[in-house]
């Protein structure tokens, strides 16, 4: 069989308008006991996430556990980008078992969900299994998510992954969003959110505007 390529994206790539965005008890309380991340590392690609959510207007539900009672505050860096936007406090750690983030999820009316938060094995897990049972899509932002320990990272991982999650990185959630330098409406923007939270990259891109005036990928 001969094979013909065609110049289009895979229908597994992600774009701006086919998917929620889930970010789930990025909260004082919740990130005390993380220990498979380092809290710098994981409030600087929960930024990332929800700036990146908010420049391409990502449909994004921000929900918490507990807020008044024990958790307390959702980091300001997820909360920042999306201002004056509800936060949906919930009592169940599985968000899915919540009417109010189910309302808003049916209001919005994507079948293509992408999860971020604590604790991966918890709050993570039980969500996406749930929506994987009853047909969506689920993706988790693995470096934006963190446990009590790497080991309940891990299996939390491997046990959606088998489920059918499909796992990926903050970083590259902006640049799937962005996929082509050619699109210059949010080539600033992009470029702006990877000079900030993009690690090495972002000291690149910074970089090269500097020495060569030219940005990108």
């Amino acid at each position: 069989m001969t094979l013909t390529a065609k110049a289009t994206p895979g229908s597994q790539l992600l774009t701006p308008k086919d998917h929620a965005l889930i970010l789930i008890d990025f909260q004082s309380q919740m990130s005390f006991a993380t220990h498979s991340i380092d809290a710098i590392t994981l409030r600087n690609n929960a930024a990332l996430v929800a700036r990146a959510a908010a420049s391409f207007k990502v449909p994004t539900i921000l929900t918490t556990v507990a807020e008044k009672s024990f958790s307390g505050p959702m980091f300001a860096e997820v909360t920042d980008p999306f201002p004056g936007q509800k936060l949906l406090d919930r009592t169940s750690m599985n968000s899915w078992e919540d009417a109010g983030v189910i309302k808003q999820v049916n209001a919005i009316g994507k079948s293509r969900l992408v999860f971020a938060g604590l604790w991966t094995s918890v709050c993570i897990v039980g969500p996406t299994l749930s929506a994987i049972e009853q047909g969506y899509e689920a993706y988790v932002i693995a470096d934006a998510c963190g446990d009590v320990s790497i080991e309940a990272h891990n299996r939390a991982m491997e046990r959606m992954v088998q489920a059918g999650v499909r796992p990926m990185t903050s970083l590259q959630y902006l640049l799937e969003l962005q996929r082509d330098w050619g699109r210059a409406e949010t080539y600033d923007s992009t470029t702006g959110i990877a000079k900030l939270y993009g690690g090495a990259y972002g000291l690149g891109v910074i970089y090269a505007k500097t020495m060569f005036h030219s940005e990108g990928g």
